[in-house]
């Protein structure tokens, strides 16, 4: 991107498209099937929670969604610039004044919301936004430690969404369902996190955030994220079939590792030294990551 770029499409940027692209468009879909695919577990255990309930819990998700992608956002302006030029505020499509509005209202309209749904999803909606702001706001800016940077995206993903919304849902219980979607999501959610700083690289070392990537090279992280993956399906594959008793064994077996076959496939063409044919790689995940909230539900209710 030229000096002058950024101005001119900031110009003509619709304010819409700007903040749909602020909010991270891949999160917001994961998000959006995870608090689904847990209602439908839930709604297997016990009768279905009311629709109104569901739409609270998916706004809040959402918002908290919005606050974590923003605060990041927000304090890394510089890094994206190199990195990630097309995203809003680095462009200029947003001003830092507007985003600062959203990320304040993306923190406050889910605790209210929280607070009218019951102590569960307060404590869900809180652990999340605490979990967002140390990971990008001094003077902790926890994205400064590759481990425990990784650590608050797998904890978020797995464990605040995963339980927390189950909890809600049910009224105090877990499912089965949700138990075997947790701990898929802690390997599946730590190769997230360590992949997506692949094509960073070059940002990161420049502002000295000691990545896995920058500590240990593309190639290595690479690896660890296809492992934490094999793990994850791997996993599912095998274990599910003996452990839940009232999931379809077949399509939990033959879905899983078809998908980690497509992934190992996607793997192959995946350049470390290539940011653009890294980050298909990355959505690439990404996707597998929609499915799986369809994937798992689908074998209850089969």
């Amino acid at each position: 991107m030229t000096a002058g770029a950024a101005p001119a499409r900031a110009a003509t940027a619709s304010p819409v498209v700007a903040l749909w692209r602020f909010t991270r468009p891949h999160t917001i879909i994961g998000t959006t099937l995870s608090v689904l695919g847990l209602y439908v577990l839930a709604a297997e255990q016990a009768a279905a929670p009311p629709l109104y309930d569901l739409g609270c819990t998916l706004l809040a998700a959402w918002c908290v969604n919005v606050f974590i992608v923003g605060v990041n956002q927000l304090t890394d302006v510089g890094i994206d610039r190199i990195n990630k030029p097309f995203l809003p505020l680095a462009s200029g499509e947003l001003t830092v004044a507007a985003a600062r509005w959203i990320v304040a209202g993306c923190a406050v309209v889910p605790v209210a919301l929280g607070l009218t749904q019951g102590a569960l999803e307060t404590g869900a909606v809180v652990a999340g936004l605490a979990v967002g702001a140390a990971y990008s706001l001094p003077p902790v800016r926890l994205k400064r430690f590759p481990l425990l940077a990784s650590l608050c995206i797998t904890g978020v993903r797995a464990v605040v969404v995963n339980l927390g919304v189950a909890l809600h849902f049910t009224g105090g219980s877990v499912p089965p369902g949700v138990w075997a979607l947790t701990l898929f999501v802690v390997p599946f959610a730590f190769a997230i996190a360590v992949l997506k700083d692949v094509p960073d690289a070059e940002g990161d070392r420049r502002f000295r955030i000691s990545t896995f990537t920058v500590r240990l090279g593309g190639r290595r992280v690479l690896r660890m994220g296809l492992g934490a993956l094999v793990i994850a399906y791997g996993g599912m594959a095998v274990l599910g079939p003996v452990l839940l008793d009232d999931a379809q064994p077949v399509v939990l077996a033959v879905t899983h590792l078809a998908v980690l076959g497509v992934l190992l496939r996607a793997a192959r063409a995946a350049d470390p030294a290539d940011p653009e044919a890294f980050t298909r790689f990355y959505m690439t995940v990404w996707k597998a990551f929609f499915l799986e909230y369809a994937l798992v539900p689908l074998a209850f209710v089969v």
